[in-house]
């Protein structure tokens, strides 16, 4: 983000160079220097969230679907080029907490909710939660159920 606003800097500088140049006419001196680094703001990082940020802020309530939530997709929604992070075993599991669109797709649509989005994934995972506990993700428990017995101890 912040080599994008220094770019985007860099062109603007430039093209106003170019400018006055071209029309041998310039209202402002011409800085030939290094455009200074800014800083991001507090409030401008609060705005940069991640899905793992959104996932533990939505289960902030519920631990263990962050641990699930890892361990599915170590909180990815989108792969790099953009499309929706899918399953290596099944291609049909989709975003953060790898919902079945076999099994979930249609139910999903019916409650308003695109599991293909950041949004609709976290909030039919909580759907999917709140009505079977956490027995769709029974696959992964060999990576989240430790935290089941710890925290039954």
């Amino acid at each position: 983000m912040l080599n994008l606003a220094v770019g985007i800097m860099m062109f603007v500088s430039g093209a106003a160079a170019t400018q006055a140049t071209s029309t041998g006419t310039s209202s402002a001196p011409i800085s030939t220097s290094t455009p200074k680094v800014v800083s991001v703001t507090k409030v401008e990082t609060e705005l940069i969230k991640t899905t793992e940020d959104l996932v533990r802020e939505e289960f902030s309530d519920i631990p263990i679907m962050v641990d699930i939530a890892k361990c599915e997709s170590q909180f990815t929604q989108f792969n790099k080029d953009g499309s929706v992070h899918r399953g290596r075993i099944n291609p049909a599991d989709v975003g953060t907490f790898q919902v079945n669109e076999s099994y979930h797709l249609k139910e999903s649509e019916k409650l308003g909710l695109d599991i293909h989005t950041v949004s609709g994934n976290l909030k039919y995972a909580r759907h999917l939660y709140e009505n079977e506990g956490v027995d769709p993700w029974s696959a992964s428990s060999p990576c989240w159920g430790k935290r089941i017995v710890v925290a039954k101890k």
